[in-house]
């Protein structure tokens, strides 16, 4: 099957304006996604989708492709899917504009979860080591079977491990502080996404779901209109970068590697 990554880019930014140009050891952030997704065995072509000339003109600078999208798009997935309209292909790959660390087998392992006929969407997911990820809304988890599909995706603790975590919480008021609380069989998501293309097409087109409008995740709408989301565990980590103090975090662990 063919397959294209879609990295999409908008300049506004309530936390952090102009977050795709941003310079991480002197390069834009969004140089750094494209140039990784590059490496991807199993995608043919990477392709910026932004709705900024300036991003355009600065994807364009470091050889890269883009195109212009329209304003209005309330998602990254409405943006590629403008994209995949124009275009003939089997499957999308959504990878977001702000994951520097993205690395090329996570982009291949999504787009072969979707050799299961059974599987409209792929994704990732990692465990969690830190309590206080477990706890924090910002990190969103995911619950799946045993073949991989997934149940549910949450902001809130998912499994919640009832007689363990009761117990301690009733010792212990700072436990969502704690970094050394044991947590397991919990799992991370990790905000890539494969799409084939008609069932992109097909989600877009749909109104924001009851259960995506409460946790404020798109991928829930998925589930509540019968797509099944197959999950691939990772074991790479990456940093999404939200806020300034996340590029200096990203460049720190540029640096400790290199």
């Amino acid at each position: 099957m063919s397959a294209i990554v879609v990295i999409p880019a908008r300049y506004a930014s309530t936390r952090f304006p102009g977050k795709p140009l941003a310079l991480l050891k002197g390069i834009p952030l969004i140089q750094y996604v494209y140039q990784n997704s590059l490496n991807a065995r199993l995608a043919s072509e990477v392709i910026v989708a932004t709705d900024s000339e300036t991003i355009f003109e600065t994807v364009m600078s470091f050889g890269g492709k883009a195109v212009m999208t329209s304003p209005d798009h309330q998602s990254g997935t409405d943006r590629i899917a403008e994209v995949a309209a124009a275009m003939s292909c089997d499957i999308m790959v959504n990878v977001q504009g702000d994951e520097p660390l993205i690395r090329p087998e996570m982009i291949d392992a999504v787009i072969s979860l979707l050799d299961d006929n059974r599987a409209s969407l792929g994704t990732l997911a990692i465990p969690i080591r830190d309590s206080r990820e477990i706890f924090d809304p910002n990190v969103v988890k995911v619950v799946f079977d045993a073949e991989g599909f997934a149940w549910y995706f949450s902001r809130a603790p998912i499994p919640y491990h009832r007689d363990e975590w009761t117990s301690a919480l009733a010792q212990s008021k700072e436990l969502r502080a704690k970094s050394d609380f044991v947590v397991r069989d919990c799992f991370k998501h990790v905000g890539i996404y494969s799409y084939r293309r008609d069932v992109l097409l097909r989600l877009s087109a749909l109104p924001q779901s009851r259960l995506e409008n409460i946790e404020k995740l798109e991928q829930l709408r998925a589930l509540e209109n019968g797509f099944r989301i197959k999950v691939r565990e990772t074991l790479f980590e990456t940093i999404g970068v939200d806020t300034p103090q996340d590029l200096e975090r990203v460049e720190q662990c540029l640096n400790s590697s290199s």
